[in-house]
């Protein structure tokens, strides 16, 4: 098949790289753009870390008080913020393998002596981490943000009026959400074609936008949405 892959660059050619491997033919259009910030955390001590996107791991990479983090345990939402953790110098690391709200249940069970955790969160968050997470508390810090690339670079739009696309690859809501506004004011049937989500969340900006082949995956990491599309 030949794929459309919408997230962050970074991210997108690693994916772009699978899918090649698998036998497809692959096209990038990040909708995302990644952008560290120079984040206050305050004073410390903390017991442990919470990650929910690898992008909060590359964006400590070059923060002044990543060395002082890295002894700490890790609390990661997923097998890739996990990698991102180990790459960035993180040693103990403990991953839910799944969404927030596997990774809500895994804090329930394993960070229970922990009194204070240091949440490296995005700008745009869908679950409030200490709210939910009774008798701990949870220093938010945001850390990065994504900006949104509301157009389809030229030669996508190309590809799309061509029928040159046979299926899309979704990785988060707002991504979602930024391909439904850039594809709007395309006379094409973008949306027509099979919409590849990491989750049922991702899938519903599409739905919304009367998207109907919406194909989810069994599991919310890019192995379970590469195992998806091995199977259409």
């Amino acid at each position: 098949m030949r794929l459309l892959v919408t997230r962050p660059a970074s991210e997108g050619a690693r994916t772009a790289a699978a899918l090649q491997a698998l036998g497809h033919q692959t096209l990038l259009a990040p909708l995302l753009r990644i952008e560290p910030l120079a984040a206050d955390f305050g004073p410390g001590p903390w017991d442990g870390v919470i990650m929910t996107s690898a992008n909060a791991a590359r964006a400590l990479r070059d923060h002044p008080r990543r060395d002082e983090l890295l002894p700490l345990k890790l609390f990661a939402v997923g097998r890739s913020t996990a990698q991102a953790a180990r790459a960035c110098g993180f040693e103990d690391i403990v991953s839910a393998d799944g969404d927030v709200s596997d990774l809500l249940a895994l804090l329930v069970r394993s960070a229970g002596g922990a009194s204070r955790l240091l949440y490296l969160a995005g700008a745009d968050r869908r679950v409030d981490l200490g709210a939910a997470l009774v008798g701990t508390q949870i220093d938010t810090i945001v850390i990065y943000r994504a900006g949104a690339d509301a157009r389809l670079p030229a030669e996508i739009e190309a590809a799309f009026a061509a029928g040159q696309i046979d299926g899309v690859l979704h990785f988060s809501p707002r991504t979602a959400a930024t391909f439904v506004t850039a594809v709007a004011a395309l006379a094409t049937a973008a949306l027509a074609l099979p919409q590849f989500c990491l989750s049922a969340a991702v899938a519903k900006p599409l739905q919304a936008a009367g998207a109907r082949d919406l194909r989810i995956a069994a599991r919310p990491d890019e192995a379970g949405l590469l195992e998806l599309i091995g199977r259409a």
